[in-house]
């Protein structure tokens, strides 16, 4: 299978439809060797190289007018180790598939995203994460990976083998080369419970630490305008299997938080005054509900509203500070939200950019409606986010700058020393790389 080339000048779009880009040209290598000979070739013209997977960053982090790279012909599992307990896959893999591939295999990730749209290395490479009291982020899971640098070589990395590397590729955001392949830690599969009920605001903050503490994974939504929260509890379960059924899995997940959730944006966009009532009325739209299923039916759920969204990790210990000043900041202004704020948690991990890199953490997430005017909104959530210094996620939207990261990332200097020595001519840099790690 040779390699497919398109010479025209086309236009690249992300998920949300706010970054746009026009490469020269695109290339969907279908082997290592032919990525390393796109990566060459490029170099000779003088052009940057991005690789880009379904587009989910909010963020211009994959955005190029030199050589787009998609890696949809570098899909599938090359190995699963048992006695090991990891798996390796090519870096185009989308999460989807990875998660199906592996319950048929009687195997499971720890811990996941609630989206699995992604390619397996856009995921990784941006810190995408889940929610979890001692399970990590996606990235944390990864064992080794295969990385193309800018001379067209293959680097292959894990504890024991480029272990500098390893500590930064894992979350590399594109700047140090192009993951070719990752191996993940997996377990056999197991079975999680999820108890799903409304809880006031009030209530949730107050008594969030014993939440957070008697929860593998627990999680929230709060609707602004309103002093309503969804939450989310999961942890692992004997049994038996209890999934959702058919028919109400169909209205709470489709019909409820997809189909008339979309109605209601168009109608909170075109009339904004409308969007407080819609929010009553959206918070207490979904009944609470107990059920039992293998980890990514449980972890992941379909989103097909588009938005645009911005989140920022901050100490855990400050998390509900921060929180009450984000819904006092909406209660007092001409605001007018429609999308619910999610709340999450991840213990500390020793990965060089990652958010919850050597700090607990706990994440705070805003959106908007695709097409709505977002900018007020994520500013002013910026400025409190910021003040508690908050590290935004690299895939989401943000205004931070290399000297601000310099300040909240305590080893931000080895990771832009190491891309001086992998990357010296930044040929896998863009505008994004160059706002958020320097020249």
């Amino acid at each position: 299978m040779s390699t497919t080339v398109s010479g025209k000048s086309g236009t690249w779009r992300n998920w949300a439809g706010n970054v746009t880009a026009r490469p020269v040209r695109e290339v969907a290598p279908a082997s290592v060797e032919e990525l390393s000979a796109a990566v060459r070739k490029a170099a000779d013209d003088g052009l940057k190289v991005k690789a880009v997977g379904t587009g989910h960053s909010f963020t211009a982090a994959a955005a190029t007018d030199g050589v787009l790279i998609r890696p949809q012909l570098l899909t599938g599992i090359r190995k699963i180790d048992r006695e090991a307990g990891t798996v390796t896959v090519e870096a185009g893999t989308p999460l989807k598939r990875l998660n199906m591939a592996l319950a048929r295999e009687g195997l499971s990730l720890t811990n996941m995203g609630d989206i699995m749209e992604q390619t397996v290395s856009g995921a990784t490479s941006t810190g995408t994460h889940g929610t979890g009291r001692d399970s990590a982020s996606i990235a944390a899971q990864i064992k080794g990976l295969e990385l193309v640098t800018a001379d067209g070589s293959l680097l292959t990395c894990s504890e024991n083998e480029n272990p500098e590397v390893f500590a930064a590729a894992r979350i590399g955001i594109g700047a140090l080369g192009i993951v070719t392949a990752i191996t993940f830690s997996v377990e056999p599969i197991f079975l999680l419970t999820a108890r799903e009920e409304p809880m006031t605001f009030d209530k949730v903050t107050a008594d969030f630490d014993e939440l957070f503490t008697e929860n593998e994974h627990f999680e929230f939504y709060w609707f602004p305008h309103t002093g309503n929260c969804n939450t989310k509890r999961n942890n692992r379960s004997a049994g038996p299997e209890k999934p959702i059924g058919q028919i109400g899995g169909w209205i709470e997940d489709e019909f409820l938080s997809n189909g008339v959730f979309q109605v209601a944006n168009l109608l909170g966009r075109a009339v904004p005054a409308t969007i407080p009532t819609i929010a009553k009325i959206s918070s207490r739209a979904l009944s609470a509900r107990t059920y039992t299923d293998i980890p990514y039916k449980v972890f992941t759920s379909p989103r097909r509203v588009r938005f645009v969204e911005m989140e920022y990790a901050v100490p855990r210990e400050a998390l509900v500070e921060t929180l009450r000043e984000l819904k006092a900041m909406v209660d007092r202004s001409t605001l007018r939200v429609s999308f619910p704020v999610e709340v999450r948690t991840a213990p500390a991990d020793d990965i060089t950019l990652s958010t919850a890199s050597g700090r607990e953490s706990a994440y705070i997430a805003v959106h908007m409606f695709r097409g709505t005017p977002y900018q007020a909104y994520f500013t002013a959530a910026e400025r409190i986010f910021t003040a508690h210094e908050g590290r935004p996620h690299w895939g989401k939207v943000h205004t931070r700058d290399a000297e601000y990261f310099s300040k909240v990332y305590p080893r931000f200097g080895e990771f832009t020393a190491l891309r001086d020595r992998l990357d010296p001519d930044r040929r896998f840099g863009n505008d994004y790389l160059r706002r958020v790690l320097g020249s």
